[in-house]
């Protein structure tokens, strides 16, 4: 829960310098994004249990399917801010979730050809 936390904080604070339009906005969000990855990793390693992989990986799924949405696109008409902060959000999430995701995913496949 921790990450996600930090997915939230970064994602707000690089939206607003994607709007202020500060250079290095860019360079900023590929660092975060690659710490979450390794972090999501180290999780992906560690903290799943065979028990919580099922609802770890529909979790998964349903945030890389929303988003990826275009309905975030239509906050950009209250303000513009609030499309890059979700979005942002979401992509972080999604990094940091996306590694362990891939991780026990290929457990289960191992556990089900394991049983047969």
């Amino acid at each position: 829960m921790l990450f996600v936390v930090l997915a939230f904080v970064m994602g707000i604070a690089i939206g607003v310098m994607k709007e202020s339009s500060v250079s290095y906005a860019s360079s900023t969000e590929a660092y975060v994004t690659l710490i979450l990855l390794i972090l999501g990793t180290i999780v992906g390693f560690v903290s799943i249990t065979s028990k919580e992989v099922m609802p770890f990986l529909i979790a998964t799924i349903a945030l890389v399917v929303t988003g990826n949405a275009t309905i975030w696109g239509s906050l950009q008409l209250i303000h513009p801010i609030l499309r890059t902060w979700v979005i942002t959000i979401l992509n972080l999430i999604a990094a940091f979730a996306a590694p362990a995701a891939i991780i026990n995913a290929v457990r289960a496949v191992f556990a089900m050809t394991k049983g047969t």
